[in-house]
């Protein structure tokens, strides 16, 4: 049994979910659960396995759900008294521990040019997990990419279609010109990706999204592309335009907000 709660955690993991798994590991007197018993909670509080069922488990549901939602481990301990906190009358104590199993976050860089060298500099610092992909192998390789998780040299709309992309996926369209950008981004705009984002002018921007729309790509999902992609940084180096594009993901990724911390925090002097 425990064999199949473990794979399902990591099953949902590759799709992209954050599960956790509530273990008991230690038990005085009576209670419902074993020490050992272990249970995989999902954001929806859906389970699998069992730490005792009743009042225990139901709270330890409640509580690997905030788990998930404020993205930390945590432990428990319960009391089965009269007197304890749930108003049982096992006579026992149980406690345990958390531990939330998430996805890789995943950078997708599509080009290796300049900006895409840049930019997957960064996302390692950031600990991203990098995909570079680009059909030029004498620009998509490890001397220019020594630490990328993958590189991927194919055409950009093949190597598109043939990856896996959850919401834990980032997109960054920085190909070297408008038709590898709109080929890109044409193969991916129905896909629930975390971001999608396209590099280019205004009048380019506009192109692409009117021609994709006459091939009947839907406005709805045009409007989630972040482009021109990118912070106004008011900046025309690439590596300054890497940090603006990475500081849009991590906005996103953290819902932060447009604003200057010292201005959130109202300090008075």
């Amino acid at each position: 049994m425990e064999q199949n709660i473990l794979k399902k955690i990591y099953k949902s993991v590759d799709k992209g979910d954050t599960v956790a798994l509530a273990t008991i590991t230690h038990i005085s007197g009576s209670t419902p659960g074993k020490a050992g018993s272990i249970m995989a909670v999902w954001k929806d509080g859906k389970i699998e396995g069992t730490v005792g069922g009743g009042k225990v488990e139901h709270e330890i549901i409640n509580k690997a759900v905030a788990c998930i939602n404020n993205n930390e481990n945590s432990t428990f301990e319960y009391e089965l008294s009269e007197n304890g906190e749930l108003g049982m009358q096992c006579g026992g104590k149980a406690r345990g521990f958390i531990k939330i199993f998430t996805p890789e976050i995943k950078l997708i860089i599509v080009g290796a040019g300049h900006i895409a060298f840049h930019l997957h500099k960064i996302a390692k610092i950031l600990n991203f997990y990098t995909i570079v992909i680009d059909d030029r192998e004498e620009f998509a390789n490890e001397d220019r990419f020594p630490n990328a998780n993958e590189i991927i040299v194919e055409k950009v709309d093949d190597a598109l279609a043939e990856y896996p992309i959850t919401k834990n996926t980032y997109i960054v369209i920085v190909t070297r010109g408008h038709k590898d950008d709109s080929l890109a981004l044409e193969t991916i705009i129905s896909q629930d990706a975390g971001y999608i984002g396209m590099i280019g002018s205004s009048n380019k921007t506009s192109y692409i999204m009117n021609n994709l729309l006459s091939k009947g790509i839907s406005k709805e999902n045009l409007k989630k592309v972040f482009a021109p992609i990118g912070l106004d940084i008011a900046s025309e180096k690439p590596e300054e335009i890497a940090v603006g594009i990475l500081s849009e993901i991590l906005l996103i990724k953290n819902n932060g907000s447009l604003n200057h911390i010292k201005n959130l925090k109202n300090i008075n002097f």
